[in-house]
């Protein structure tokens, strides 16, 4: 996006502001602007692919194209691309099956290999690629490989097709961690997306990855970077990511997550978190707070897979923008992305409406992934129900909404569609990158879909073939494309190729995009005192950008040198956004020696019990109570749930506490009625739950004594019988 870019014009809104009716459309009331009006008694029978596509409206010019249905497909939930065009979809075929997912955890689960051997923009032929899965909910194509992982493992396997049936038949471990994660299938990590700096990036955990020597290699972060459905990344890879729990659509996109968290305030506002459907959508777990006169959704809740659009096969305008799926919402929203001199904001494309949406209960986009054919395709799980259990139990109150629809009967279905533009033509050449050379995938390099450039790239770290070195190295410093040139500086960088001589030039290109990947690159070459030396002079750039990332790069070093380019930085540009990263930066820092001075006035068991407390604080309860116990209102003014910090309940009595984490909280907490309700935890172990106790009673400014797993273990046997969440009216009746 171009720094000039700076307002979305007025031109630009008027001209997509109303919705295409492409083909047969299902009749719909719109008001006088051509604005549609909400269908208060939606279709809640589950349609057929073609009947499905009529009740699709999206804006002026474009349309969706199904590319598969079932049977071929059935609960898709992620996908993604191999070098050769086939594409890889995860199924989750045993969520949600009834309105207590039953047999959730079965390992049935398959990913299927789709293929479109005519070139008709349909697939035709499916094979299942790997069966016997549990919720498979992460792909990441190499090269004859595939990444995959699974729900509730820390493992990630290799899978191989080695005799070209298409079903794979070698597995490999690549990367080892014997930890079962417990948490609620909701909250754990996606992506395994490989970015422009060859590091692979996943949510909720503290760590990104290298893939060396077969193997990943994990990186540990300093703080968990958030996210929770999907990961997105732009052309110069900038991170986007979203967080459902706390219904939150965009966050930490200001800067890598290997910096830690920054979510400064402006992102957008009240009116970027306000959504449009165009149907009632009762059954959303926030309740009546989350819903207008009219039922509809009034606020991202499910927000999943933020996608920038890298394409070349859909209207130039639409490149650069952001994507947000929101399937309680039945829509998907289309983001300008406004860049002022490094500062990040974000703005609804159209005025009170979305860029897709449907009329049928059954829509459900939970993933949306460029595709090598430079358009964009949409995976729709096509079902009745979304949550998972812990939201739908007895009491809840998506529970009676569901059953009152007959939501819970629609499932095992599930379509892909491509999103097309009525003047602009999907590609019809098919990729052959794994057949390809080496010195024909350094072209690719140049090429205007980012897909094509990003795989080639993978291929190229993957095979890392010297040959290669010397036109690689000509790109950098002669390709007519930006884009090209950061792109061979990566790829050396990922061979392990890249010289100081290559490097300093590129710190020195006119370009700043370029100069600004150049002094990222740089980090890698932190113990080097030539390289620090010439990254202090650019401390003055003349780009705001590139000061930023110089600040950023300078982060973990601890030289003197480093420490005082960046005091300089701040000093001189205090209203900057590398101050306020800094700043932030900074106040982490003191915390967490103010709590390591708090832990070593405890006892060595007491001690054990607060720091694993605070590692599952971090994991799962921050999403909605936010890092610092302050609760989160990143991009708004209401809260998902209420702040922990120096909260008397917290430092009050014990029991109540152990109650709520064993059988969860629901409905208003000191007058003040939330969106969300808290999920009961009871089916983790006691000194889970007396370490996250003790974690919250030990820090985020609360003091109060530890809570012991023996009594948890009394208040469990205590409350065996009890089958739904307590409110806050009953606990304080109990003292």
């Amino acid at each position: 996006m171009s720094k000039s870019n700076k307002l979305i014009t007025g031109s630009f809104c008027l001209a997509l502001v109303f919705y295409a009716c492409t083909g047969t459309k299902t009749t719909v009331k719109r008001d006088a602007t051509g604005r549609i009006l909400v269908d208060t008694t939606p279709i809640t029978k589950p349609q057929t692919p073609e009947q499905a596509l009529r009740n699709i409206y999206l804006q002026k010019g474009y349309h969706l194209e199904l590319v598969a249905s079932e049977p071929m497909v059935q609960e898709p939930v992620t996908m993604a691309w191999d070098g050769n065009g086939r594409l890889y979809v995860a199924e989750m075929n045993t969520y949600m099956q009834d309105i207590d997912g039953t047999g959730e955890d079965e390992p049935v689960c398959k990913i299927k290999r789709l293929e479109d051997t005519d070139g008709d923009g349909k697939m035709d032929k499916v094979t299942v690629y790997i069966d016997s899965l549990v919720l498979p909910r992460m792909i990441l194509p190499l090269d004859n490989r595939v990444l995959v992982g699974e729900t509730y493992s820390n493992h990630i396997y290799s899978y191989e097709d080695t005799n070209g049936d298409g079903k794979a038949d070698v597995k490999k471990l690549v990367y080892e961690n014997h930890t079962r994660d417990g948490r609620n299938l909701e909250h754990q990590k996606s992506g395994l997306v490989w970015n422009l700096d060859n590091r692979i990036y996943v949510t909720l955990e503290a760590v990104r990855y290298q893939f060396i020597n077969d193997k990943l290699v994990p990186d540990t972060l300093i703080e968990m970077p958030w996210g929770q459905w999907g990961i997105g990344h732009d052309d110069y890879g900038r991170i986007y990511l979203n967080l459902g729990a706390g219904e939150t659509p965009a966050m930490n996109f200001h800067q890598n997550p290997h910096y830690g968290q920054f979510n400064p305030e402006g992102q957008y506002g009240d009116a970027f978190q306000a959504v449009w459907p165009i149907i009632a959508t009762p059954d959303v777990q926030g309740g009546p707070v989350r819903l207008r006169s009219d039922s509809t959704l009034n606020h991202f809740t499910g927000c999943t897979s933020p996608l920038i659009y890298r394409g070349d096969h859909l209207p130039a305008d639409l490149k650069g923008d952001l994507l947000i799926c929101e399937p309680v919402g039945r829509l998907i929203r289309r983001a300008k992305v406004i860049n002022t001199e490094g500062r990040i904001t974000l703005a609804n494309a159209y005025d009170k409406q979305e860029f897709i949406a449907s009329t049928d209960m059954n829509f459900r986009p939970v993933y949306t992934a460029n595709g090598p054919d430079g358009t964009i395709y949409i995976a729709d799980m096509y079902r009745g129900i979304i949550q998972e259990g812990n939201w739908t139990r007895p009491g809840s109150y998506l529970r009676p909404e569901i059953l009152k629809k007959g939501l819970e009967k629609n499932n095992s279905r599930g379509r892909i569609y491509r999103l097309v533009h009525d003047n602009h033509k999907g590609s019809k050449v098919s990729p052959r990158l794994l057949d390809e050379t080496s010195v024909n995938l350094v072209g690719y390099l140049s090429h205007p879909n980012g897909w094509w450039r990003d795989y080639a790239q993978k291929l190229l770290v993957l095979r890392k073939d010297r040959a290669v070195v010397p036109v690689l190295a000509g790109l950098v410093k002669t390709a007519p494309l930006p884009l090209t040139r950061i792109h061979a500086l990566w790829t050396l960088n990922g061979m392990g190729a890249l010289n100081k001589d290559l490097l300093f030039y590129a710190l020195n290109e006119k370009d700043y995009k370029v100069r600004k990947n150049a002094v990222w690159v740089a980090e890698d070459f932190a113990g080097d005192a030539g390289v620090l030396n010439r990254l202090e002079q650019l401390k003055d750039d003349a780009d705001p950008e590139v000061r930023y990332q110089l600040a950023l790069a300078l982060r973990f070093n601890k030289s003197k040198t480093a420490k005082e380019v960046i005091a300089y930085m701040v000093s001189k540009y205090p209203n900057s956004i590398l101050a306020l990263s800094q700043k932030k930066y900074d106040n982490l820092v003191a915390e967490r020696e103010l709590s390591a001075k708090k832990a070593a006035l405890l006892s060595d068991e007491q001690k054990k019990l607060v720091t694993e407390g605070a590692g599952i604080f971090k994991q799962l309860c921050a999403a909605c109570h936010g890092s610092d116990g302050k609760g989160i209102t990143s991009g708004g003014k209401s809260m998902v749930a209420p702040p922990l910090a120096n909260n008397k309940d917290v430092n009050g009595d014990p029991e109540k506490l152990i109650k709520i984490l064993l059988h969860g909280l629901k409905g208003p907490i000191d007058g003040k009625t939330y969106p969300d309700i808290m999920p009961a935890l009871g089916a983790n172990s006691d000194n889970y739950i007396a370490s996250v106790l003790s974690y919250i009673r030990n820090d985020l400014g609360n003091k109060a004594k530890v809570i012991k797993p023996e009594d948890v273990k009394r208040v469990r046997q205590e409350t065996s019988g009890r089958k739904t969440n307590y409110t806050m009216q009953e606990l304080e009746a109990a003292k």
